[in-house]
C-alpha cells in the first residue's frame, strides 16, 4: 500500500512517498522510509508524531494513503505569543476602548 512520511524544518521540507506491507506500523514506516538518516535531530522517543494532522502512537497501524508526519518541539508557545500581540495592539492604540 502507498503511504508518505512528512517532516518539516522552517526553511525545508521533505515528503516521502513508498509501499509498505498491510499491518506496517508508523515507526515501521518511518524506520523504512529512510528519514532518519537524512534528519538525525528527530528522536522517535521524544518528538510527536502523527497521521493527516492528528496524534498518533509509533505502533498505530497504517492505511492505504495514510500521511505520517513527524512533529518538531514548538519554538514559542502560541497562546503567549497570541497575547502578546493583543497587548501589543492594545498600547498601540493607546488603550481605548471602543
Amino acid at each position: 500500500m502507498l503511504v508518505e512520511v512528512a517532516y518539516a524544518l522552517p526553511n525545508k521540507q521533505t515528503l516521502l512517498s513508498f509501499e509498505v506491507d498491510n499491518g506496517t506500523t508508523l515507526q515501521q514506516a518511518i524506520e523504512i522510509s529512510g528519514i532518519l538518516d537524512t534528519y538525525p535531530q528527530i528522536d522517535l522517543n521524544k518528538d510527536k508524531t502523527g497521521i493527516f494532522g492528528k496524534i498518533a502512537k509509533l505502533d498505530a497501524k497504517l492505511r492505504e494513503k495514510d500521511r505520517v508526519e513527524i512533529y518538531r518541539p514548538l519554538i514559542a508557545d502560541p497562546k503567549k505569543v497570541r497575547k502578546e500581540r493583543a497587548a501589543q495592539g492594545k498600547q498601540m492604540r493607546g488603550g481605548k476602548k471602543t
